[in-house]
């Protein structure tokens, strides 16, 4: 599938933004610089619920998509409430400083990279909190994510529904430095 053709299908799913919250991305890198280091981002409280490697190709989508990578989560900052039979939260949590998931990407020689960050929020807990804004982040509107059970793949990961959005930081996406999937991520080392 060409570059041009991915993109379209990607921008179908998200309304263009009537609002942007602008953050400075650099700002944002040094912010989280220091969890390159994953035992930083233990000692800090992320965990990965199953250490899975979400790739397009695994997700049922096109395999030139590329990857996410490895999912490390903060429950404290998502507001864990249950994890059967989907993770499901309070979270509302916005701050991109401290993000509330780092997404790593195997290495051959078995070490994990920091690629990105990534915020989620609880559609439910975004609703009862009667935000009535716009999640948005430098023009963009963050991705609705739920699962659809006529399909194969699983849009939400495991979560119930929410909003997400993910930030490339320490990896070029062609696509787009705020889109979900990035050519240029593997789940090729990835420990099954």
């Amino acid at each position: 599938m060409k570059r041009t053709a991915i993109l379209t299908v990607l921008a179908a799913c998200v309304p263009m933004a009537l609002s942007a919250a602008d953050i400075d991305l650099d700002e944002m890198r040094a912010s989280v610089e220091k969890y390159k280091d994953i035992n930083v981002a233990l000692a800090d409280g992320y965990v990965t619920p199953d250490n899975h490697c979400v790739s397009a190709k695994g997700e049922g989508l096109p395999p030139e998509l590329g990857a996410m990578g490895i999912h490390y989560i903060h429950p404290a900052m998502l507001k864990v409430t249950s994890t059967e039979p989907r993770v499901n939260g309070d979270s509302t949590y916005t701050d991109w400083s401290k993000p509330s998931i780092l997404i790593y990407e195997p290495q051959a020689d078995g070490s994990l990279e920091l690629v990105a960050v990534e915020n989620l929020v609880f559609e439910a807990a975004w609703n009862a909190a009667a935000n009535g804004e716009e999640l948005v982040l430098n023009g963009r509107s963050w991705d609705h994510m739920a699962d659809d059970p006529n399909t194969p793949g699983d849009e939400a990961h495991g979560f119930m529904p929410h909003y997400d959005q993910h930030v490339w930081l320490f990896r070029e996406n062609p696509m787009g430095v705020l889109m979900p999937f990035n050519p240029n991520i593997t789940c090729d080392h990835a420990v099954h």
